[in-house]
């Protein structure tokens, strides 16, 4: 099936609620164009330069979103023109957002990335740690930022009781840092390709699609 027909196919097993970040990345600027020929506008990339270099090819009303780790140092490659960063997992990221969106004289809308996986190899913040933080008000200090929500990835299994509990925390997670934030705190982006429907039962209001979209990645020159 086409890109056109598969992201069609996403969108109407989605309720009106929950928002499609079409995943795009190692993809090319071709590919996203046939989505974006479709009607869609909201699409997700993991590094910062390839971030940029699709942001300058393609059309402007894009709306773009950093979903993967993000490094202090790469914040500036994104800062002029994202409109959402998932990733981000600790105070230093937050402070270097704060800077370079300050620089760019720009608000920058961000998501907690919550760590819940079994897997210590993916990244976010420890709940404790966080809620700790944030009791410290330190976002009062950063008015270039504001905190939309949390983000997580639940555990690579094909056990739906895991990853239904992983999905579980972090809506639970989302309600214990919402009194902490204004009305803007709505998104809880969770679910992908291979469990993305499972999210949507837990609570998700944003899910990353991407090799359902676009089939799979090729890595070979990545």
């Amino acid at each position: 099936m086409s890109v056109a027909s598969q992201i069609a196919c996403v969108r109407r097993s989605l309720p009106e609620r929950v928002t499609l970040v079409a995943v795009s990345k190692t993809h090319p600027a071709e590919l996203i164009r046939e989505a974006y020929e479709a009607g869609h506008r909201i699409f997700g990339e993991s590094r910062p330069q390839e971030l940029r270099e699709k942001y300058e090819a393609l059309p402007k009303d894009i709306e773009w979103h950093m979903i993967g780790h993000l490094q202090t140092n790469k914040v500036k490659y994104i800062a002029p023109f994202v409109r959402l960063i998932h990733s981000v997992d600790s105070a230093r990221l937050a402070d270097a957002i704060q800077k370079e969106a300050a620089k760019c004289g720009r608000t920058i809308d961000i998501l907690l990335e919550i760590h819940v996986a079994e897997e210590e190899t993916k990244t976010g913040w420890n709940i404790g740690e966080l809620m700790d933080y944030v009791r410290t008000a330190p976002f009062a200090r950063m008015p270039n930022l504001c905190v939309r929500g949390v983000m997580g990835i639940a555990t690579n299994t094909d056990d739906e009781a895991v990853i239904r509990r992983d999905f579980g925390e972090l809506r639970r997670c989302f309600e214990l840092l919402r009194p902490y934030f204004g009305a803007r705190f709505d998104t809880l982006s969770m679910g992908m390709s291979h469990d993305y429907p499972l999210a949507v039962e837990c609570g998700a209001t944003m899910v990353r699609v991407g090799s359902l979209i676009f089939g799979e990645r090729d890595y070979s020159e990545k």
